[in-house]
Parts: C-alpha cells; sequence; structure tokens
C-alpha cells in the first residue's frame, strides 16, 4: 500500500487494523501509509471525528498532511496506534455490554439506566438507548472482531447484541 510517489496514502478502515493492508514487520512496520475511521454508532449519521491510524515508524509528513486534509474538510482529527478498535469502540463497547448485561441482571429497566446516565453523568443519550438506535446486530459484529484481536471479556457481545444478530441473520 505504501507509495513513495504520494505523500500519504489514506485507508479506510472498518473493524480491521492498518497491519491487515499494510503488513507488519516485528513491530516495525510504518510508511506513508495510514489509516481513518469516522466512527458512527451502526445506522446512525456518522460523527465528525476522524480517528486517524498510525504505526510504530509512520512518516510524520504523511501523518500531519492526513491531518490537513481531514480538518480543511471539516473533520475533527485524534491520532492513535494501530490496535483494534482504535480509540472510541474500545471505550464504548464494553459500556454498552455492560449496561446490556444489567439489564438482564434485572438491576434496572433501560429507561431508568438510560435516565440515571443523562441525568447524573451529563450524557445526551444513555448506553441502551444508543447501542439499540444503532443497532444491536452492529454492535454485535464489532464486538465479535474486538473480542477476537483482544480476547479480551469487556468485548464478547452481550447476550442481547447475540440474539439480535441471530434473529437479523436467520431473517435476512
Amino acid at each position: 500500500m505504501p507509495d513513495s510517489s504520494k505523500v500519504a496514502v489514506l485507508i479506510e478502515l472498518g473493524t480491521e487494523c492498518l497491519g491487515f493492508h499494510t503488513g507488519e514487520s516485528s513491530g516495525r512496520e510504518g510508511s506513508n501509509a495510514l489509516g481513518f475511521a469516522r466512527y458512527r454508532n451502526g445506522s446512525d449519521a456518522p460523527s465528525r471525528l476522524i480517528e486517524i491510524v498510525r504505526q510504530p515508524n509512520t512518516d510524520m509528513q504523511a501523518l500531519e498532511a492526513a491531518r490537513a486534509v481531514f480538518e480543511a474538510a471539516g473533520f475533527d482529527t485524534v491520532v492513535c496506534a494501530d490496535r483494534p478498535g482504535r480509540i472510541i469502540d474500545r471505550l464504548v463497547r464494553p459500556k454498552y455490554n455492560d449496561a446490556l448485561r444489567f439489564l438482564d441482571e434485572g438491576l434496572a429497566l433501560s429507561e431508568d439506566m438510560d435516565k440515571t446516565c443523562c441525568l447524573g453523568l451529563g450524557y445526551p443519550d444513555g448506553p441502551i438507548e444508543r447501542v439499540t438506535r444503532g443497532d444491536l446486530s452492529w454492535h454485535y459484529e464489532v464486538c465479535t472482531a474486538l473480542f477476537r484481536m483482544t480476547g479480551q471479556i469487556a468485548y464478547s457481545p452481550a447476550r442481547r447484541a447475540v440474539i439480535a444478530h441471530d434473529r437479523a441473520h436467520r431473517l435476512s
């Protein structure tokens, strides 16, 4: 994927890591190829945030060029290492899984958990509302990819997401 005739090569990422496209070399990978992902909550409109993915030896001129292109187009940017889930999914997916598990355990109704997060923490919407609106099947797909790559139990899809995914695929 690197191309020395270009300042930067940008590769849009889904749930995969940049190394899938560029290869990996004992922790020394990097070039003018960068990944990017625009966060979206399933079927919600995408956010204005672009996560720019770098590798250990990414060319800094390429990184600055990528940032400049996205910011000139009106996006906000953050830079992160080439890790599964990048920043946002690594932060929010365990939170959504916990909320879904709390719902299964009967801790509270979804409306009460969402209201608590909105009023108590100042969130614009609660975790159950957000993950359900974005599509539980999509949440399952993202969590499954993260769990497969990290082995961390926090990313193991919650029961309600598994059911939603299985129903969607059985009915389609």
